[in-house]
């Protein structure tokens, strides 16, 4: 997994990487999968109102450039609360960036990881994050 990584700048973006990659494993207890730049564990089925259906990782990070993006299958909004307290960040609709887990609070982070993992292995979610 380490190659997997070793392209990826800035630096501080690689050593977060290593620390999502074994945050997601021990919450999880999955081997990463790789596809497309992202970092996936384990599976989940989504299906939209309008009856499109599929398959996403159930928890799942990628070390971009500008931020690291985390997604989140339940999506931001179920985890509020607990985000005004991550440290600093910004957030799409199913996906939280950050620039450097450093400044962060890494027990938030790995509560708001623990319950979308959670929740979208129990199938409680149609993918909310996406609709």
């Amino acid at each position: 997994m380490d190659e997997t990584f070793a392209d990826v700048t800035p630096a501080a973006r690689r050593r977060d990487a290593v620390t999502l990659l074994a945050m997601m494993r021990e919450i999880t207890g999955r081997d990463p999968v790789v596809d497309r730049g992202i970092v996936g564990f384990g599976t989940y089925h989504y299906r939209y109102a309008s009856g499109r259906e599929g398959d996403a990782p159930a928890a799942a990070f990628a070390p971009r450039k500008a931020a690291m993006s985390i997604y989140l299958a339940d999506g931001i909004d179920a985890h509020a609360e607990a985000l005004a307290g991550l440290g600093p960040h910004t957030s799409g609709v199913g996906c939280l960036y950050v620039k450097d887990l450093e400044a962060c609070d890494l027990d938030v982070l790995r509560g708001v990881i623990e319950r979308s993992y959670r929740t979208a292995i129990a199938g409680i979610t149609a993918n909310p994050a996406r609709e």
